[in-house]
C-alpha cells in the first residue's frame, strides 16, 4: 500500500499476498497501525496531496485523481478531516512559502504522467464531448 498507494486497493489480494482472510487482516493492520487498511490508504494520499497542493501548479481535481480519489467531494472531506483546511485552502496556507510552484506538466510527468486517468483496465476514459469522424 505504501508503494501503490495511487492505485485502486484491492483489499483482498493485499490480504492474500500478506497471508491472511480479508476480516483477519483487517483486525490485525488495525491492531498494529491504530487505522483500518482503508483509513491508512488515505491518510497516504492525503498526504501527498498536500505535497502537491504546496509545490505543483495543478488544480486541486487532478491532484484529487493523481493521489487516487475517485471523487472529488470524498477527496475534499477526506482532506479536511486530516488537516483542518478545505484543500484550496490549505494551499492558499502554504504556497509561497518556499520555492516557485513546478508547472503542472512536469509535475504530471514526474508522477507516472496521466496514468491516473486511464479506466482501471488502462484504456483512456471516453471523452463525453467527442465524436468520431466529427
Amino acid at each position: 500500500m505504501d508503494r501503490d498507494w495511487a492505485s485502486p486497493l484491492d483489499l483482498g489480494a493485499v490480504a492474500a499476498h500478506a497471508g491472511y482472510s480479508r476480516f483477519h487482516f483487517i483486525r490485525a493492520f488495525k491492531q498494529v497501525y491504530g487505522l483500518t487498511p482503508g483509513q491508512y490508504l488515505s491518510r497516504r494520499r492525503i498526504e501527498r496531496a498536500e505535497e502537491l497542493l504546496r509545490t505543483a501548479d495543478l488544480s486541486v481535481t487532478e491532484i484529487c485523481w493523481l493521489v487516487g480519489f475517485g471523487s472529488l467531494g470524498t477527496f475534499s472531506a477526506r482532506f479536511k478531516e486530516q488537516t483542518g483546511l478545505t484543500p484550496s485552502a490549505y494551499r492558499r496556507r502554504h504556497v509561497g512559502q518556499g520555492a516557485g510552484l513546478i508547472p503542472g506538466c512536469y509535475a504530471l510527468l514526474w508522477s507516472g504522467g496521466f496514468k491516473s486517468f486511464e479506466n482501471r483496465d488502462g484504456t483512456a476514459p471516453a471523452d463525453r464531448n467527442f465524436r468520431e469522424g466529427g
